[in-house]
């Protein structure tokens, strides 16, 4: 009888494994229904499936890095469920193919001087104050990991991700991955863009896209060049932006892939991907430097602040980027490359710092790699401990650059810095302040709680202990309902009366599901009955209550919309045109630059609103959201197969 009683209890145990491993396959086929959009007609994912959307892509077919990476660890988790790990290679590869820059989108690194990655332009505060004038007396560091990674690669290239695509080449650049400059709107396929270039204040809504290939064929007469920096001659050239928190999610979940594949005995069949992984963190370690390679510690002054040499310059944070540019036609034959002084908690990923000093087929080839990717896990689990508060939530960050441009700081952020790193509670971007987005805390402390499953760190632990009761206590399940923080509101810093509050809640089920993944990793390592109680909780009322026919989402209203009309600032006497005709002058507003968003199906709610109407509303599907969902109940599934 005993035997039988333990027989049904293991048999209850299976089922409702599979019922969350199911629930990840019904998801994933409805991501990769065709029907259902989430995918470019090359295998792209786009941003969400509808496309009238602006957050900090300002259309939904846009993708970006982050997307690729949920897209890599969407498949990795197919092959943990399904057996078969194709999939995850073909991701890898359509990723490869079109958000790493080829060479030739890339031609003039090897003129790239290491010992001089790029001239110094201080980060003005608001839009209004730029171009910024360029200033070759600031000296700047020596770049310390260029000639390891040529020797290791063979190449000047950098393997890294650029974090913004126009999929359907709205905007009409043709900047195409490997096929050439600015080819204008007729071009087939994707179109490499960027977009933010202006200061802490300059939101999506103020922002002026431009192609990452400048030849000057559109804007104004130097392209659009001198709308962000002053210099005294401007060349044809290229430029890519890295957002690291993408490309170390891309190396996390290589690792899940190699753990997933090696229980399945599959392992060999996705090593040269892994390798690919593993070249990516080689790179991605640019993001662990200050912008100007200057020395980590009361860097104030941008002329008395000394230059790096060596490492000095590493913080071994994940930096909010990193940017390599270069000459287009070797009229000039120059090349640069910056990274970043300013580090969010939010970008933190120990499992992928793990990985890379760690996993085997996850080592990369650079000569100091795997020493400073161990350093950085250290650096990182610090900086979790420097920014918690009493309740358990983590603050912003902290920055080497005040104000971009390692200015003084406030009096009261030089008593208890990380490092001589001054503490920021809203690090780079002001509008919305970076840190009142509570999906920054499930982000960042989901991989947290990963790294603490896969090795029961005790330092990870420590912070789960107090970050999960914070979470778990204001988690709200009301029925077929479910709360959680959206917005968070800060005081005080490190060391001195740091707290916060939440000041508003929402049903965000990407958040939300991000939320239970991280709970349902620490429970299982720690036997959280509340947190895995909670995890549940909130997969179940998502799955059964939220669901649409392409996924699951709530309808949200979006106030924000009225800056559509928003004044859009260009110096006074600059004009210039997109490939579409949009005139781009001081009177120019969000929806002038973007007159195509008349045509969007959706549109005219937007417009009613404008002329005075009601609130619109959307049901969104985002690609990282859907993702999410899909993960999370996978990841619980997978955990509690007992």
């Amino acid at each position: 009888m005993k035997s039988l009683i333990i027989l049904f209890i293991g048999c209850v145990a299976q089922i409702n494994a599979g019922v969350y491993t199911d629930r990840f396959l019904a998801q994933y086929k409805k991501i990769h229904d065709s029907g259902n959009g989430y995918f470019s007609r090359e295998g792209i994912p786009y941003h969400s499936v509808e496309t009238l959307m602006v957050e900090a892509p300002d259309h939904g077919h846009e993708t970006t890095s982050e997307a690729y990476s949920y897209y890599v660890w969407l498949e990795a988790m197919y092959g943990a469920i399904n057996g078969d790990f194709s999939s995850f290679n073909r991701a890898w590869d359509i990723l490869e193919k079109y958000t790493i820059p080829t060479h030739e989108d890339q031609s003039s690194n090897s003129n790239y001087n290491p010992s001089s990655p790029a001239t110094f332009a201080e980060e003005k505060d608001t839009p209004q104050e730029y171009p910024s004038k360029i200033d070759s007396d600031v000296s700047v560091g020596e770049d310390p990991i260029y000639q390891e990674l040529v020797n290791a690669y063979g190449t000047s290239d950098i393997y890294g991700m650029h974090w913004l695509t126009d999929v359907d080449n709205v905007y009409g650049f043709g900047d195409t991955p490997g096929g050439g400059c600015e080819n204008g709107p007729s071009a087939n396929g994707p179109s490499y863009i960027n977009t933010f270039q202006r200061g802490p204040e300059e939101s999506v809504w103020r922002t002026i896209p431009q192609p990452t290939c400048d030849s000057f064929k559109y804007g104004g007469t130097n392209g659009f060049l001198d709308l962000f920096v002053a210099d005294s001659d401007y060349a044809h050239q290229w430029k890519f932006t890295n957002a690291p928190d993408a490309d170390a999610r891309a190396v996390q979940a290589a690792y899940w892939a190699a753990k997933w594949a090696d229980q399945k005995g599959q392992l060999g069949s996705i090593t040269n991907t892994l390798s690919k992984a593993a070249k990516m963190g080689d790179y991605l370690r640019y993001g662990l430097f200050d912008k100007y390679f200057k020395k980590i510690g009361n860097c104030v002054g941008a002329s008395q602040c000394a230059a790096g040499k060596g490492k000095e310059s590493a913080h071994y944070l994940l930096s909010w980027y990193y940017a390599w540019g270069g000459s287009l036609d070797g009229q000039y034959g120059w090349a640069w490359r910056i990274g970043d002084g300013a580090a969010h908690f939010g970008y933190q990923n120990p499992l992928a710092a793990y990985a890379l000093a760690n996993e085997a087929a996850l080592k990369p080839k650079g000569s100091t790699a795997v020493q400073d990717w161990q350093k950085s896990l250290d650096t990182q689990l610090e900086f979790y401990g420097y920014l918690q508060t009493p309740e358990g939530a983590f603050a912003g960050g902290a920055t080497n650059s005040w104000k971009g441009r390692y200015a003084t700081p406030d009096s009261n952020l030089t008593s208890n810095t990380f490092h001589g790193m001054f503490y920021d509670w809203e690090p780079v971007y002001h509008d919305p302040p970076s840190n009142n987005w509570y999906g920054m805390q499930a982000w960042s402390v989901d991989r947290l709680a990963q790294y603490y499953y896969v090795t029961g760190d005790s330092k990870a632990k420590t912070l789960l202990d107090k970050w999960v009761p914070w979470v778990v206590n204001n988690v709200k399940i009301n029925g077929n309902k479910f709360q959680i923080p959206s917005n968070l509101a800060w005081s005080g810093t490190p060391g001195n009366n740091l707290h916060v509050s939440i000041s508003s809640y929402n049903d965000d089920v990407g958040t939300a599901s991000s939320t239970a993944r991280a709970l349902a990793y620490y429970a299982a390592k720690a036997n959280d009955n509340s947190a895995k109680t909670t995890a549940k909780q909130l997969l179940d009322v998502m799955w059964e209550n939220y669901q649409t026919s392409k996924g699951l989402s709530v309808e949200e209203p979006r106030e924000d919309y009225r800056r559509f009309n928003e004044p859009v600032y260009v110096p006074s006497g600059w004009t210039g045109k997109y490939p579409n005709g949009d005139t781009i002058d001081s009177s120019s507003t969000f929806l002038s630059l973007r007159s195509w968003y008349k045509n969007d199906p959706d549109f005219q709610k937007v417009q009613s609103y404008l002329n005075g109407g009601a609130v619109p509303t959307f049901t969104y599907h985002r690609f990282w959201a859907q993702a999410d969902v899909a993960l999370a109940q996978g990841a619980y599934g997978l955990l509690f197969n007992e």
